[in-house]
């Protein structure tokens, strides 16, 4: 029996299909990153796995992505996402990191005991809604928490729609509800600190002990280990899986939308504060501040959504005057070397 996927298998869509010309379909060939590595992609399609090494001239691009590659395996185009996570770049590089693209759900995973945390838990729903992906909250480690239930109350506070599953990921029958996102073709991506066993969470949705967070050990160019667990991961029911250690570490940046989205309410009201420039912190008329006076709004809601709001405006500020200055040298060097040419013929 072959192991090899159809493009449905691998998460394909119409809204893919509808890039494509009748001409590129009958000559590229379709195919999905399922894992990125330093130098190279490794990318599944109907005929099995192919590297792809990473060249300069292409566009930078993630575990999810769909792209078209010639008959000799070459790189051709890649296709448009549905949907992207990316984040401010880890340590003190100032740029944005693509995580994952075309991903459809977002599985928020907490446990039940002292990591429990409402504001974490509206950062990533903040990071979903602006990749355009649908979030699920996963209460992890059920089975050590009596009455699951004031912590799914406390989370539907936030939108009473948000779809909150308790599991115990250890057993096989508690986590069977998430297959209810985990069909043939839907990608599921996992989002969440480190302990709340979102690594057995992973192996019993995938059936095995395989480990998935662990990453693949590669060898760099200095001969040092280097882990990278960008990859994708098929469920046995036919869903498709990714958990890599970039989404452990999102900071928030270009998501203001995302942001006022997850904090409808206080947008809501902060159109019926007297000023349009209201900060919510006594201003007169402020509509926010009332609310909470009349306990109708939380005031940790209030902090949290302005906490998070300062890091994004932080972030994308420095990543654009990062990408400003990048602009402005570029067209230094370009000048320059414009300059040194004339001198050059002048001299001839």
């Amino acid at each position: 029996m072959s192991n090899h996927k159809s493009l449905t298998q691998l998460g394909w869509s119409p809204s893919f299909q509808q890039q494509l010309s009748l001409e590129e379909l009958q000559t590229f060939i379709i195919g999905r990153v399922v894992a990125q590595h330093r130098s190279r992609l490794e990318v599944e399609t109907e005929m099995g796995i192919t590297a792809l090494p990473i060249i300069h001239s292409m566009p930078a691009m993630t575990v999810g992505d769909w792209l078209l590659l010639q008959q000799d395996k070459q790189f051709h185009r890649m296709l448009e996402r549905i949907t992207l996570f990316a984040r401010k770049a880890a340590g003190t590089k100032v740029d944005s990191q693509l995580i994952a693209a075309n991903v459809d759900t977002l599985f928020i995973v907490t446990s039940l005991n002292e990591e429990f945390n409402l504001n974490r838990i509206e950062r990533y729903l903040a990071i979903a809604a602006e990749a355009g992906v649908e979030p699920v909250v996963v209460l992890s480690k059920a089975d050590l928490c009596p009455n699951p239930e004031p912590y799914v109350q406390q989370i539907q506070a936030i939108d009473p729609m948000l779809n909150v599953v308790p599991v115990n990921g250890q057993q096989s029958d508690s986590v069977a509800e998430l297959n209810l996102w985990c069909t043939s073709g839907r990608t599921v991506a996992l989002l969440g600190s480190s302990g709340v066993g979102k690594s057995t969470l992973v192996n019993t949705l995938l059936g095995s002990n395989q480990q998935a967070t662990q990453g693949i050990r590669l060898d760099d160019s200095k001969g040092r280990h280097t882990t990278t667990g960008r990859s994708l991961h098929f469920i046995p029911g036919g869903g498709i899986l990714l958990d890599t250690p970039g989404m452990r570490e999102l900071q928030l940046f270009d998501c203001e939308q995302g942001i006022e989205e997850s904090f409808s309410d206080i947008t809501r009201l902060a159109q019926q504060c007297r000023f349009g420039d209201c900060a919510h912190q006594g201003e007169p008329g402020c509509a926010v501040v009332s609310a909470i006076e009349q306990g109708e709004l939380d005031q940790r809601r209030l902090i949290s959504y302005q906490k998070l709001m300062r890091e994004q405006q932080q972030n994308s500020a420095t990543i654009a005057q990062k990408r400003a200055k990048d602009r402005a040298l570029g067209r230094f060097y370009r000048t320059t070397l414009k300059e040194s040419l004339k001198l050059k013929k002048g001299a001839d």
